[in-house]
């Protein structure tokens, strides 16, 4: 099988942007495609600009994607001057509407199949045809613009159409969040090796929309030629993306920015951790002084070796004081491969410095943070906790990431519960994390139990997972309740 080279990763606002240049990101997805092919993997890709930056800071399940993604590139130029002036340049921008044409000469060349699903009707044709023009031999498995619907009301007629056409890549253009929520939502039911949201791009190909003149491109002039196109569609984005970048980005340099990283003193050791301990299948490395761009490297290859033993790892922080955007780039880096691996990532007790740099970046929501450094067991455990009976209901304990690796055990349990028991409260105390799969199997239990007179009650959620609830309008189907004892009265 296909190994995937280690990712180099930037962190600016809390998005992870792996740099890479355009060759590069061609050979990381025909890695994805080979693995795609053998295993059934999917691999998601996102396009990441200033909108998707300011989006995730409101919207806790696009921050997760982008930041569980397989590849995020850099698609916007604000990023590309972001990383240069946190001290940790990019090797170049690549952008959905320079990629798609790439990737459609790339699959021509080794024989990839593409899938092209949304824009409005004819686009998607349209771009398909000019693509095979320009690159004979090119395979177009499928073509779809389905009518607009909610996410959570995708037609199983989409679905299965996907399936039966077996894509190498799927490109989606239902436009961000849209588009990244529902590739998250439906990669395991898929199972197509690689998933990409692309926006407008199948609008450029087509030629319904102009792209900038390649010198307003490498200029970061490209927006206003956009907002001359459109701008009323486009004003109020571009300025509310301008200021909200501007703001959430000045955070940050001023935290990571200010303590550019040094230059090594002769004879110093660049390692950035001292021994690594493995006890009962958990492997504790401990991270001390900088880990930055000069030591990142070195971090890096130890982790791999660390993987090669164990997915169950501890990031003891406790000597740790200064993060930059490479350094905790590696830390989700790794956090990625171990739950890809069946384990997790515990950051252990970190200094005052790091932990402003965590919060600040909201990765506190990402990694599991321990305060001490005790019973450092990752919580990742397979399972549901059993349901207990209050009175008439039945109290269902979500899982701490409720997604769609789990959505499916708390459906089936769920289930379970709603032969015996019509009336069911979820109880979201422990849950970090929900996604739209997740609020779909909320939906369709709640309509099973309407079938047997009974009723689906959620409660106790966190900001994090009320919000998404928010954003998804679930608020206006189910009444949300502060707590379990609310709830059943």
């Amino acid at each position: 099988m296909a190994s995937v080279a280690i990712r180099k990763l930037l962190i600016i606002s809390g998005v992870p942007i792996d740099d890479v240049t355009m060759p590069e990101a061609l050979d990381r997805i025909e890695q994805f495609i080979a693995i795609g092919r053998s295993t059934g993997k999917t691999h998601q890709i996102a396009t990441v600009n200033a909108d998707f930056v300011i989006k995730a800071q409101d919207d806790p399940e696009l921050r997760r994607i982008l930041q569980e993604s397989d590849m995020a590139t850099a698609d916007g130029m604000p990023l590309v001057w972001g990383a240069r002036r946190l001290g940790v340049p990019l090797k170049g921008r690549v952008t959905g509407a320079d990629l798609v044409p790439a990737l459609a000469t790339r699959a021509a060349e080794k024989g990839f199949s593409i899938f092209l699903l949304g824009a409005a009707p004819g686009i998607a044709a349209k771009a398909a045809k000019l693509m095979q023009e320009h690159n004979p031999g090119l395979k177009i498995a499928g073509i779809l613009a389905p009518p607009v619907k909610s996410l959570l009301e995708t037609d199983p007629a989409v679905l299965e159409a996907i399936r039966a056409a077996n894509p190498d890549v799927l490109l989606v253009a239902f436009g961000n969040p849209k588009q990244e929520k529902w590739i998250n939502m439906h990669a395991r039911a898929l199972r197509v090796p690689v998933m990409i949201g692309v926006g407008a791009t199948l609008d450029f190909i087509a030629g319904v929309v102009k792209r900038a003149p390649l010198w307003m491109q490498k200029t970061g002039l490209e927006w206003t030629f956009r907002l001359a196109q459109e701008p009323r569609r486009l004003w109020k984005r571009y300025m509310i993306d301008m200021t909200g970048f501007a703001v959430f980005f000045s955070r940050q340099w001023w935290v990571m920015g200010r303590q550019a990283t040094p230059k090594a003193v002769a004879g110093e050791p660049l390692l950035p951790f001292s021994e690594i301990v493995l006890v009962d299948g958990i492997a504790t490395i401990r991270v001390k002084g900088r880990l930055d761009m000069m030591n990142v490297a070195a971090f890096r290859a130890k982790t791999q070796e660390v993987l090669a033993v164990t997915p169950n790892i501890v990031v003891d922080l406790s000597t740790a004081d200064f993060l930059d955007s490479s350094g905790m780039g590696a830390l989700v880096h790794l956090a990625k491969q171990a739950r890809d691996a069946g384990g997790d990532v515990v950051l252990s007790a970190p200094a005052k410095p790091v932990m402003t740099v965590l919060s600040m970046m909201r990765m506190d929501r990402f990694f599991e943070i321990r305060v001490a450094a005790d019973a450092l067991q990752p919580s990742n455990t397979p399972g549901l906790a059993k349901t207990q009976m209050v009175g008439q209901w039945a109290v269902l304990k979500m899982p701490r990431h409720f997604d769609n690796t789990t959505s499916q055990m708390v459906l089936a349990q769920g289930n379970t519960e709603l032969t015996e028991h019509p009336r069911i409260v979820c109880d979201f105390s422990s849950t970090v994390f929900v996604s739209s799969a997740g609020l779909a199997v909320l939906m369709q239990l709640n309509r099973q139990a309407g079938t047997v007179n009974g009723e689906v009650r959620v409660a106790s959620c966190h900001n994090d997972v009320l919000r998404t609830m928010q954003l998804a309008r679930f608020d206006k189907l189910f009444t949300l309740y502060a707590d379990v004892a609310a709830a059943i009265k």
